[in-house]
């Protein structure tokens, strides 16, 4: 059974169960500066599990590409990915736990027919504290799932995943955990900000008896080790809370966000521990082509097959979404996949111009579900082509710079705890050091991966600093996770009342801008707070302060006036040749998208426009007069407005 077949299987299910099926978006997230991709199927539709009215109804499930930029790292055992897609359902304020576990229980062992004995779950233990109480309602569903299937289902406390390698199973059927079993984009209870939506959730594993435990994980196995014998197949989330200054309130619906792996329900349902096989075939097969050498679990070139599948199938997506090779933001990590790559190709033994081939079997797998890859494929081989060619010509520069570094490392040198010292005292035999900084700079400025540098310090006979050499990543990768935030392009600030208001009047001050100075103007970009707006359109020069202020009349015109502001679903063809709808980043979109249009109590249409985000239901909801501060040059080409609600 494909990924292809499960996602046609899950999505027929859904829609039995009377579920609109609305299409995957982009993997960079529209409005949502928390972070740099999509990396879930609830990220598009936060609007809507906050209160706002999906134009499908209440009943809603898809198949969601997604990217995970912090699982780069893990990819290399049998079931991390970095692209990967999640199959999702939603109930927005319609059923919950009860139907929710019932109708995924049925998909597994119904549908999919995995083998009900080999399923276990796990659930939320509760936070006193935020005075969130124990999840019994789902334990006791469960409870009942299991007598029904003739297995007896035994409640285990957990808590942490580090005491589960302490106590292991116990034979246990439903593990209770902390905040693994707490769900919000950000972690646990404790780590969410204000206006942030979050739940209890519900785990299902498949368990791998084969698959002996790895003591290296620690001492005992459990749902949640990462040995590889249990295997995440999904995840029911119960979207009901939003945390509020002072702890903890009820969203206006209780709903569900489930979320499940379409990879790793491939790999259960071909009854294999390995997602690659089934998911990654394909390149696999290409790769093997390439090198010489055998796909199989176990052996020294197992973890290169791995990575390399994985991270060429995310690249190409990506560059499929917009997202070209960079050295910053989300063309970072394009760049980063595509130069990983060529590294443990080089272990493979596989040559230059390479990676742009691969292009075909990743889109010939994807023709039926994601056909735009195909229709993309020329520009997607171009830019990897020329990254792969880039990369080989700055490994050579590299090598240069990492001899010359080795050259001045002092004789003694050393590595202790991850800190360099100049201890003369110390023994011969201990080896010298790459300090983190020099490790960092080959990585950074040389593109070198801290692999490359540890084997090639190696082989010279020294180690490199790693401890400190993660450090100083780790604040790297704080930057780039934040750069969203800080970036002007950044979106909107959280899902607030106020931010709300602000990106509604946006929609207000562009078609005002539009109807004064023309249709060539568009957003370029926006940054909208609780505060105020900030917002980048075309323009070639300065405008000037008597259309300013006939645009704060339009706006407040619209907001004095009132009026409904309404969504309608449509395919994106047909929106892109109806010329009364404004958009800008057309490829960012689906091929069905939501078109907004706010209409005066008057029957005035003030705004028909394409977006994502979260709006006020009515003009009149936007309190206060709508005032321009600030008129500047953003880029050539391009005016920034600053405005503010008073």
């Amino acid at each position: 059974m494909s990924g292809n077949d499960i996602r046609t299987k899950y999505l027929e299910y859904l829609k039995k169960q009377g579920h609109a099926i609305i299409p995957s978006a982009a993997l960079v997230p529209e409005n949502d500066p928390t972070t740099l991709f999509t990396g879930s199927g609830m990220q598009p539709l936060i609007p809507y599990l906050m209160g706002e009215k999906h134009p499908k109804g209440v009943r809603i499930a898809n198949s969601q590409k997604c990217f995970r930029s912090g699982d780069i790292e893990e990819v290399g055992d049998n079931r991390h990915t970095t692209f990967f897609e999640m199959l999702g359902n939603w109930s927005l304020g319609d059923y919950f736990k009860e139907e929710q576990i019932n109708q995924f229980w049925k998909f597994l062992t119904e549908e999919i027919k995995l083998d009900p004995n080999r399923i276990y779950v796990t659930c939320y233990i509760g936070n006193p504290e935020a005075n969130i109480e124990k999840d019994t309602e789902s334990e006791s569903i469960w409870k009942d799932i299991f007598k029904e299937a003739g297995i007896e289902a035994t409640s285990i406390e957990i808590g942490s995943e580090e005491r589960g390698y302490e106590v292991g199973e116990q034979g246990g059927r439903i593990f209770f955990y902390s905040d693994k079993n707490w769900w919000s984009r950000v972690g646990g209870p404790d780590k969410m900000p204000v206006g942030e939506p979050g739940g209890p959730d519900s785990e299902v594993f498949y368990l791998f008896p084969e698959v002996v435990h790895d003591p290296k994980w620690g001492e005992h196995c459990h749902p949640n080790c990462d040995c590889g014998r249990y295997i995440e197949l999904g995840n029911s989330v119960f979207m009901q809370y939003v945390k509020v200054q002072n702890g903890f309130d009820n969203l206006p619906n209780k709903n569900v966000d489930y979320g499940g792996g379409l990879e790793r329900i491939a790999a259960a349902a071909n009854n294999s521990p390995d997602v690659f096989p089934t998911n990654h075939a394909s390149i696999l097969s290409f790769l093997e082509e390439r090198s010489g050498k055998t796909y199989s679990e176990g052996t020294e070139h197992t973890r290169a097959f791995r990575i390399i599948a994985d991270h060429m199938k995310a690249a190409v997506f990506l560059i499929a979404d917009g997202i070209e090779p960079s050295n910053t933001d989300q063309g970072y990590f394009v760049r980063r996949l595509i130069r990983r790559s060529v590294r443990y190709a080089d272990t493979l033994g596989i040559g230059e111009n390479t990676f742009s081939k691969v292009v075909q079997p990743i889109a010939e797998m994807y023709q039926e579900a994601y056909p735009y890859l195909t229709e993309k494929r020329a520009i997607i081989e171009q830019l990897i082509a020329k990254e792969e060619e880039q990369f080989r010509k700055t490994l050579e520069r590299g090598l240069k710079q990492f001899n010359k570094v080795a050259l001045q490392v002092h004789m003694t040198s050393t590595v202790v705890d991850g800190k360099k010292t100049l201890d003369t005292s110390k023994p011969a035999e201990v080896k010298k050091a790459i300090s983190a900084n020099n490790a960092f700079e080959l990585f950074t400025t040389y593109g070198f991966p801290i692999e490359l540098t540890e084997e090639i310090a190696q082989e010279k006979g020294m180690v490199v600093d790693r401890k400190g050499f993660e450090k100083l990543m780790e604040a790297h990768k704080e930057q780039s996770r934040a750069g969203a935030e800080h970036k002007f392009k950044g979106g909107l600030a959280d899902s607030s009342e106020q931010v709300v208001q602000y990106h509604t009047a946006t929609h207000l001050m562009l078609a005002g801008l539009r109807s004064i100075l023309g249709t060539h103007v568009h957003q370029a970009g926006s940054n909208i707070t609780g505060e105020r707006l900030r917002y980048d359109v075309t323009h070639p020069e300065r405008i000037d302060e008597e259309t300013l202020r006939k645009v704060e009349a339009f706006v407040n015109h619209a907001i004095k006036m009132g009026g409904p502001v309404t969504i309608d679903m449509m395919p994106k063809t047909q929106a892109e040749q109806d010329p009364t709808i404004e958009a800008s980043f057309w490829d960012r979109y689906p091929d069905e998208v939501k078109v907004y249009t706010m209409t005066g109590s008057d029957g005035t249409v003030y705004s028909r426009e394409l977006c994502g985000g979260p709006h006020v239901s009515d003009l009149s909801e936007i309190s206060g007069t709508f005032k321009i501060t600030k008129e500047e040059s953003s880029s050539a080409g391009v005016r920034r407005i600053k405005a503010v609600l008073v």
